[in-house]
């Protein structure tokens, strides 16, 4: 859900930038009905296989990673961001405002609940609560709607064979299956499949974007990228990264897009934009309250 007021000012740049072939709204781009266009533009081999160790990272305590990539230089805002999780240390939470009972902000969330991090969970409805497509917990349900999108993120293992978190692919996974694996289930648009595709279709729209992807070795990655871009053209720059990305879903894009890594003082905060803005003159922006985070909580330590 997308709920961005636009002045009179707006609308006439907005005119102007249509004239220009140039989009603003944060959406599905070329992605049709079924989750996907048929772009395939696979990842390349090299890229694939390429160390996924970068001098850029920076260690925030261990098992968490922050890294800027300088990924469009010229831009006001050439950097993607990219924290990346090992599921050995940290978990994944789901919070939703439909249990918890109030929106707030990624730094919000984080300092209530106690999380190392919060990203965008995925769109949402117009009642500012409900996901788009299926969200559960075990002990929650924000929407049982299993749309037609292809990627559904997992976590909460209910068995200790099971790997802590899976970015499952509805046209290759057993997805039913998997799903009764896991206490959490989270559906979003796919940005990188299975067989390391580009899924989406060029496109003009052009916005800021949050994702969560998973790495070779299993490490999940929370990526923001302020940058306007189309999302076939992000997808394009992520598999350049040196991130490792084998999947990737889309969580959310302009404004409420949002990444926020830290608590207190020492938090960083990554907020969205979209060409719109851009076009006005329109500089950072506060942080928008969110109804659906997936946040990162430290495991608590097993005694031997």
């Amino acid at each position: 859900m997308h709920r961005a007021l636009w002045t009179v000012l707006a609308l006439a740049v907005l005119g102007g930038a249509a004239a220009l072939g140039t989009g603003f709204a944060p959406g599905r781009g070329g992605n049709s009905a079924g989750g996907d266009s048929a772009a395939g533009v696979a990842v390349d081999s090299m890229s694939a296989s390429r160390a996924v160790e970068a001098s850029e990272w920076t260690a925030l305590e261990p098992g968490l990673e922050l890294a800027e990539f300088q990924a469009f230089p010229g831009d006001a805002d050439p950097k993607v961001a990219a924290l990346r999780i090992d599921p050995a240390r940290f978990e994944l939470r789901l919070l939703s405002a439909s249990e918890t009972g109030e929106n707030r902000t990624p730094r919000e969330w984080c300092a209530t609940f106690g999380l190392a991090a919060a990203i965008n969970a995925s769109m949402y409805q117009a009642d500012l609560k409900s996901s788009v497509s299926l969200m559960r917990t075990r002990t929650h349900i924000n929407n049982p709607r299993l749309s037609k999108d292809n990627s559904i993120l997992v976590f909460g293992a209910l068995a200790d064979t099971l790997p802590p978190v899976r970015l499952l692919d509805r046209s290759c996974d057993e997805f039913e299956e998997a799903l009764a694996g896991y206490g959490t289930h989270v559906q979003s648009i796919r940005m990188i499949s299975c067989r390391g595709e580009n899924v989406w279709s060029p496109a003009t729209k052009r916005h800021s974007t949050a994702a969560v992807g998973v790495d070779s070795l299993g490490r999940v990655l929370f990526l923001h990228a302020r940058s306007p871009q189309a999302p076939h053209d992000l997808i394009a720059k992520l598999i350049e990264l040196p991130l490792g990305l084998e999947r990737c879903m889309y969580t959310e894009g302009g404004p409420q897009a949002q990444l926020n890594v830290g608590e207190g003082d020492a938090a960083r905060e990554f907020t969205g934009t979209n060409i719109a803005e851009r076009l006005l003159g329109a500089g950072s922006r506060e942080p928008l309250p969110l109804p659906n985070v997936i946040g990162v909580v430290r495991r608590a330590r097993r005694e031997p």
